[in-house]
């Protein structure tokens, strides 16, 4: 079975950031449990979230997550064969982007702004990529 990388984008049903902490510890369990690493990001009620494991199971979470009420709008941005993980010490690394961070990140502050707004992020990939590589970095 192959290891794959998926990234897509989602809203938060409601803008309701108490399912925050419920997400994230779901996801934690069940990444956990079928070996499926990654990195979520959270701005102004959007995601932004690399799945990384063997093709069944990032398949699998992602189909969950598509149909989880806690998200809206699922957008796939891509789906690539990789050869190593780039989040491999995460069940499911995770960073609230604030308004500090958009002062202080310059590069991506108008992404913290809009929240990931899918017409534009789904046509710059590699700035998701990028955000997501940064963070890991930083948090590591």
């Amino acid at each position: 079975m192959p290891l794959i990388q998926l990234i897509y984008m989602s809203r938060l049903a409601g803008h309701d950031e108490t399912s925050l902490g419920p997400i994230l510890s779901a996801s934690v369990r069940r990444n956990t449990a079928s070996g499926v690493t990654g990195m979520l990001l959270y701005a102004n009620g959007r995601f932004l979230q690399a799945l990384e494991g063997d093709e069944s199971a990032v398949d699998e979470t992602y189909a969950r997550i598509c149909r989880d009420i806690r998200h809206e709008d699922p957008l796939l941005l891509s789906k690539e064969t990789i050869t190593q993980r780039q989040f491999s010490n995460w069940s499911m690394g995770f960073r609230h982007m604030s308004e500090a961070d958009a002062r202080h990140l310059p590069r991506f502050a108008p992404w913290f702004r809009i929240g990931f707004e899918s017409a534009d992020i789904s046509q710059a990939n590699s700035v998701a990529r990028d955000m997501l590589a940064f963070f890991k970095e930083e948090m590591a």
